[in-house]
């Protein structure tokens, strides 16, 4: 073979080697490809397994519910407390203002609990914090405009000493609190200066939402820290609580801006006054609101004084710049045409002793609401308080008022983030263990099946219910016990507790009626000395009256007939089985069970 025919022949094994040496290169390029993936993905690969460390985390609220958010977080040696929220009243809990939670497990651990941390300052995370320094004082952390709403609630407490304890935080800036370093990461909410919290101890980062959504446009300019989240998900995070709240909903949370165009409209439409109401912590929207008032031209009326205390507090700290020039009282509104005025209001959840509310039913000193009105109520109803809210829309309407509620789809945007946020707050964080929180069952095992779908194992995620106990170490997460929790009743006029024994009387005496009996019995004849007065409330008609007292009657004379030879004493003895005479009796008839009280005079 000539020298020409085999270089001719050599020229394919060289192509067929370049091919192979392709072939592996490639390959060895998707293999290392794929275990860095692999790698990235591996939350084990982050956080040190050979930590003896372990914390444990307890729910005191918040879950099962919403509202009432707190969270203990512990070692051997030191706890901290995340949130001290309250919570709404259920309809049934009659005199009933808020619910904050049980203190139980506090007073057990109090001796190593190094402080309070705050995430925002919604009520139901700070609303319940002037109950616990009446009991219990903790040094308590925050950044300012919780704080300062936290200075409020002391101020109409007389806990102005307690102010002592406040210890302002820098965000990106990790503190040292007993075992552990805890670090405020800035997140978008509807509240302004809210914050996700990082923990770190022995056993590793526990990372804390606290309630959150991803909003790129917020009304201060200041999106969530995405960037800090994202370094320490690369530095490791060993457990992610996460907010539940909007679980169900796809896609994701609309920004705060987008509020701004429909508060437009309204406004230009508006020939009277223009009345807002919102919650009173929602400080964006009410700027939102005033930005638009300055827009058209009207002086700004602030009512209701846990909404002026909120703004004067967010216009003091910074947060917000409005001219003092721009503002009215509610007894100047006289002075101006209603096209030059804005209203600002509390009573979007429809409560009884609510600025809105009171105007609703020409009660307020004031504010008469007139069918000129347009009425904004920017705000979604608390779940239980729907019918609250539809009543005082009614009100509101009959009164020839525009409301303008639900109808208008951006009048409202939640502040909680929806499944794709959710999901990107997994991806960010990449968590070993996760904890859906804040919410009801069905919120939390909603987020579970998106943490799946996430690529968290179902081993890893954990739904806790309040009181229980989750321990965690970089191996494993378990729950270890169960620990006393429940709500306590408040009367929020005289910040007070109501025993709930009086809460359960009131609503036996709300579902069943009371009756009282008052008979004079002769102890030598056993017999009754005139007829018994009686008198019931919620069993009978009016009308029927007469022939009840008859069978209360007929009942008493039984009794003492069967009462033979034994002795007309002592006469609470008596007492008591005259009421169960009747109880038996009005069963038996009414099937009820109402509260009787008998008052019964031996002579």
């Amino acid at each position: 073979m000539d020298q020409t025919q085999q270089k001719r022949n050599h020229k394919p094994t060289q192509q067929k080697n370049r091919n192979l040496a392709w072939y592996r290169d490639i390959k060895k390029s998707i293999e290392a490809n794929k275990r860095i993936q692999e790698r990235r993905l591996n939350p084990d690969n982050r956080i040190n397994l050979e930590s003896k460390g372990k914390v444990r985390i307890t729910p005191l609220g918040g879950l099962g519910e919403i509202g009432g958010n707190i969270t203990v977080i512990e070692t051997d040696k030191s706890a901290i407390v995340v949130d001290v929220g309250m919570s709404f009243p259920t309809e049934d809990m009659h005199g009933v203002d808020i619910l904050i939670p049980d203190f139980s497990y506090l007073r057990e651990i109090k001796d190593k609990i190094d402080g309070i941390v705050i995430t925002h300052a919604h009520e139901d995370h700070i609303g319940a914090v002037p109950y616990l320094f009446k009991e219990m004082q903790f040094p308590i952390y925050g950044t300012p405009l919780p704080l300062g709403m936290i200075s409020n609630k002391f101020d109409e407490h007389n806990l102005r000493k307690y102010k002592s304890y406040f210890r302002f935080v820098k965000k990106r800036r990790p503190i040292k609190i007993g075992d552990f370093e805890v670090e405020w990461i800035h997140m978008t909410h509807s509240i302004i200066d809210a914050s996700s919290l990082a923990i770190t101890c022995e056993a590793g980062t526990i990372f804390h939402t606290g309630d959150f959504k991803i909003d790129h446009t917020p009304i201060d300019g200041y999106p969530a820290d995405l960037h800090r989240i994202a370094q320490y998900g690369e530095k490791g995070v060993l457990a992610l609580l996460s907010d539940s709240t909007n679980s169900h909903n796809l896609g994701i949370t609309k920004s705060e801006a987008s509020v701004g165009p429909t508060f437009d409209l309204l406004f230009s439409k508006a020939k009277g006054r223009v009345i807002m109401s919102t919650f009173s912590s929602n400080i964006h929207r009410i700027y939102q609101a005033i930005e638009h008032g300055m827009k058209y031209n009207r002086k700004v009326c602030v009512i209701g004084r846990s909404m002026e205390k909120n703004l004067d507090t967010a216009m003091e700290l910074k947060y917000i710049n409005l001219p003092k020039s721009l503002f009215i009282g509610a007894h100047e509104l006289h002075k101006y045409n209603d096209s030059e005025i804005l209203i600002i209001t509390t009573g979007s959840q429809g409560e009884t002793m609510s600025a809105l509310y009171r105007m609703a039913a020409n009660e307020h000193r004031h504010v008469k609401i007139k069918p000129s009105d347009t009425i904004i109520i920017s705000a979604k109803a608390i779940p239980g308080n729907e019918r609250s809210v539809s009543g005082v829309i009614n009100m509101l309407q009959k009164c020839g008022a525009t409301v303008a509620y639900q109808d208008f789809s951006e009048i409202h945007v939640s502040g909680h983030a929806a499944q794709e946020e959710q999901k990107l707050m997994i991806r960010l964080t990449k968590p070993k263990f996760f904890l859906p929180v804040h919410g009801e069952y069905n919120h939390i095992m909603r987020h579970k099946e998106t943490a799946m779908k996430c690529g968290i194992p179902e081993k890893n995620i954990f739904l806790m219910s309040d009181g229980d106990q989750i321990e965690i170490t970089p191996k494993y997460i378990k729950k270890v016990k169960s620990v006393k929790t429940g709500k306590v009743f408040i009367d929020n006029q005289l910040n007070e507790e109501i025993e709930s024994d009086v809460v359960i009387d009131r609503q036996k005496m709300a579902t069943e009626g009371i009756v009282m009996v008052v008979a004079k019995i002769s102890s030598s004849e056993k017999k009754l000395i005139d007829k018994p007065k009686v008198a019931s409330f919620g069993l009978v008609a009016d009308k029927d009256d007469k022939n009840f007292a008859k069978e209360i009657e007929g009942v008493i004379e039984n009794y003492l007939i069967n009462l033979k030879n034994r002795p007309l004493e002592p006469q609470h003895r008596i007492e008591n089985e005259i009421r169960q005479a009747i109880r038996k009796h009005i069963f038996r008839k009414y099937k009820k069970y109402p509260t009787i009280v008998p008052t019964i005079f031996i002579m």
